[in-house]
């Protein structure tokens, strides 16, 4: 049998994990809370609810890993005055002066996996991967697969 794509995207994710894991332990973060400072560092004082939706994750495990957050001191949770039944959630001063210490921990990673390969290389190989996730989206959406 050959070797997949798969099967290297596969291996790319599991060491990009422990990886993770290992740089995120000291602050109190888990792999399954830094995607959602991400994107709070975009689009800070978001709805819970938007939030998950823009991270195509379910509401439980968003509010689960929020929860972490709030705990740790990253990322308050405001009530939505309009909708009691909703919450913004804005980063602390812990959670922006996180930013750049994430960044630096995501920097390092990409400069691990693309050691010894050439800029051209790197563009060539995320506008690759970013085609393999769109036809990966199309074909869930068109096979109406549960996310």
């Amino acid at each position: 049998m050959s070797v997949t794509i798969g099967k290297w995207i596969s291996l790319l994710y599991r060491h990009g994990h422990m990886y993770l894991a290992k740089e995120l332990e000291p602050y109190g973060i888990g792999t399954g809370q830094f995607f959602f400072l991400i994107s709070l560092f975009h689009k800070d004082g978001i709805l819970q609810e938007e939030l998950a939706n823009c991270l195509k994750i379910d509401k439980g495990t968003t509010a689960r890993a929020i929860n972490k957050l709030v705990s740790a001191g990253y990322v308050v949770k405001e009530p939505n005055k309009n909708d009691l039944r909703s919450n913004y959630v804005c980063l602390t001063d812990k959670g922006k002066s996180f930013q750049p210490i994430l960044e630096t921990i995501l920097t390092n990673w990409n400069d691990i996996i693309s050691n010894g390969i050439s800029e051209n290389q790197v563009i060539l190989a995320n506008q690759l991967l970013e085609k393999m996730a769109t036809n990966a989206t199309e074909h869930i959406k068109e096979k109406k697969v549960d996310e």
